[in-house]
Formats: C-alpha cells, structure tokens, sequence
C-alpha cells in the first residue's frame, strides 16, 4: 500500500469537514437573525416600560392614560333619544382639538357573582327541586362561558402625550374635561388603574387571554 494515500486522505477528510461546518454556519446565520428580529419585533409591538397609578409608560417616551367608556342599554331609548344623543357627543367631541383613539375589545363576560349568587342560595335551600336547578343553570352558564360564545365589548378611549416631568396633572386634566364630554350626554366613564390597564393590554396584545 502506497504510505503517501492515508495522508491524503486524512487531509481530503479534513476539507471536507471545513468546507460542511462553513456551510451549515452559512445556513443557520440567517436563521439566528430572523429570530433576533422577531424578538426585537415583538418587543416594539408591546412597547410597554412602566403600568403606575393611571398611567402607562412607553419604551419610546410616551405617556398614555385610558377612560372605559361605562355601556348603556341604547334598547332601552326613544328613537328621539338615541337621535339627541348622538347630537350632543358629536357636537362636544368636535370640539376636542388634541389626536385621541377609540378602542373596542372583546372579553369573556364575568359570571362570577351570577355564579356565587347562585352557590350561595343552593347551600342554604332545602328544596331537592330548587337545588337540581340550580345546579342545572350553574353548569349550564358555566358551559356559555368556557366556551366563549358568551362576551361582551368594553369600549376605551386612549389619551397620550411625550412624557416630560410634571405631565401627569395635565393629562388628567385632559382626561377629566374628555369624560364631560361623554356626562353631558349621561353616559360615565372612568379612568382606569394599573390593573385594569394590565387586562387592556392583554386584551390588545394577547387574544388569548381571558381575564374572568
């Protein structure tokens, strides 16, 4: 056997190993960077630095406070009613001179005092007929429930402004004069705290999310 052919080979084996470990490096570097992409995307996407108080604070400077706009029943209106209504906010919110957005977002309906109203007269009846209904409306709300068919929309409106020292007042100040606006036609509203903003955020962020 000729001595000189294991060389060779060995240094053919060699070559080849750089050349494979060149490409497979090739190969997954893109890879690695559009992982590196969509995690940088994804936290864009949320922005979110601080939840304190009323307020929200952004990666990117901003400052933003939410009013949950509390439902009517409009069934329950006139059609002159609804006609006024309708009126009076368009009048008052023409008026507003500063960007705002309207959210609408969609959540489980809370069956938890239903639920508990209904737990708490089982325990204390006797009735073997009022209990088997009980216990038939508590399986049957809680079937609506887990299921999702059963939801109802919160509506919000989103103030913002760049944060700077001091700002907060002010942008009460403007959250305040905004839920006016919605009293003057006898709708209420509200400014959230950190919990519920925490929800409206994985309301928004998360559609898989269900705070009951």
């Amino acid at each position: 056997m000729n001595p000189v052919l294991p060389s060779i080979m060995i240094i053919l084996c060699a070559i080849a190993g750089a050349i494979a470990f060149f490409f497979l490096k090739k190969n997954n570097h893109p890879q690695n960077e559009q992982l590196s992409q969509q995690q940088i995307t994804a936290n864009e996407f949320v922005n979110v630095k601080d939840i304190f108080d009323r307020f929200l604070y952004t990666r990117d400077g901003q400052i933003i406070v939410y009013i949950k706009i509390n439902p009517i029943s409009i069934d329950l209106f006139s059609d002159n009613e609804k006609e006024l209504i309708c009126k009076v906010l368009t009048a008052e919110l023409s008026s507003i001179q500063k960007p705002f957005k309207f959210l609408a977002v969609s959540r489980p309906v809370d069956i938890t005092p239903l639920v508990n109203e209904y737990t708490s007269i089982l325990s204390e009846t006797t009735d073997q007929k009022q209990k088997e209904l009980l216990r038939n409306e508590i399986m049957e709300i809680s079937n609506f429930a887990t299921s999702g068919e059963v939801i109802e929309r919160n509506f919000f409106i989103m103030l913002w402004d760049k944060y700077r020292e001091g700002i907060e007042p002010e942008l009460i100040k403007e959250c305040k004069e905004m839920i006016l606006k919605f009293e003057s036609a006898n709708i209420r509203c509200d400014i959230i705290k950190e919990q519920e903003i925490v929800r409206l955020c994985n309301l928004v962020n998360n559609p898989a999310y269900t705070c009951l």
